[in-house]
């Protein structure tokens, strides 16, 4: 399996780490970590997307509006500010996959434009414009299942069957996408863990990854630091390092083929043990050493 992301192809035979790099003051883990005098400092935040190419990202992720419960919203030209000119920076420096964390067609335009090569949208392509500017940006789509509004998403989750829903919904915005242009190969499905869902969900929902999508269709999963592990496991956010590759080596057991994280080095040990294991001859004996 593999997904064409602007110049570079990604061999998804073997689970690939995307890294995050939120752009905000106000991301639950990371947030305000690139800020100085209250402005983002580039420099900052191109030497932490070093650091995690050096550490075996295969993938970037930018962030400029924070997706937590209770984040407060943020203008277009905001998010543009953040985003944009980070993508630049990376893509003239690195050689890495920029995926861009946005719901907003304007940021979607820009950041292609820029040397973006993923979309990654937590609102599946719903806002005003963005599918077909998506369509329009000829570049990978991720589209993720969500349960309300990151303002009030936790409040009281509820499913039938969080399984079969949350499959259904992201069959129906994969249909979407193809309907806009966005062939079938292009596209990666995200069941969004801690979206809309309480911990039952979240863990049903990892019991059963490899039932949510086609075994054709790519997996993205993020499930780091997140507060289900804070709640399980009574851990704050900067003693979750455990408790997230667990999760890691899970989700790669149960067929993700994209994992989003805060910690890259760690996870790609964790990753490549599992392949050692799981998949004899995917990983090179020798990239141990």
């Amino acid at each position: 399996m593999q997904l064409v992301c602007g110049k570079t192809t990604l061999d998804l035979t073997t689970p690939q780490v995307m890294g995050i790099l939120n752009t905000t003051p106000d991301s639950f883990s990371d947030g305000g970590s690139y800020y100085q005098g209250g402005n983002l400092n580039l420099d900052i935040a191109l030497r932490r997307a070093e650091q995690m190419c050096a550490e075996g990202a295969t993938l970037i992720d930018i962030g400029g509006e924070s997706t937590r419960p209770g984040a407060d919203p943020v203008t277009e030209q905001q998010e543009l500010d953040r985003v944009v000119p980070m993508v630049e920076a990376i893509s003239r420096r690195l050689d890495v996959v920029i995926s861009v964390d946005t719901s907003t067609a304007a940021v979607m335009r820009e950041s292609a434009a820029a040397g973006a090569g993923l979309i990654n949208d937590v609102r599946a392509l719903t806002r005003d414009g963005a599918l077909e500017a998506a369509a329009a940006a000829g570049l990978p789509v991720c589209v993720m299942h969500m349960q309300g509004e990151p303002g009030t998403m936790q409040a009281q989750p509820e499913y039938g069957n969080v399984v079969a829903e949350v499959r259904e919904y992201l069959m129906q915005r994969m249909g979407a996408c193809i309907a806009a242009g966005i062939p079938q190969n292009q596209v990666v499905l995200d069941p969004g863990f801690g979206f809309g869902k309480n911990d039952d969900h979240n863990l049903e929902l990892l019991r059963h990854l490899s039932n949510l999508a086609p075994a054709d269709v790519p997996l993205l999963v993020g499930m780091s630091r997140k507060s289900m592990v804070g709640r399980l496991l009574n851990r704050e956010v900067d003693e979750r390092l455990p408790g997230s590759l667990a999760l890691a080596m899970l989700s790669a057991q149960r067929g993700s083929h994209i994992i989003r994280v805060h910690d890259v080095a760690a996870t790609v040990d964790v990753l490549r043990m599992q392949q050692l294991v799981d998949a004899p001859g995917a990983v090179p004996v020798e990239t141990l050493k």
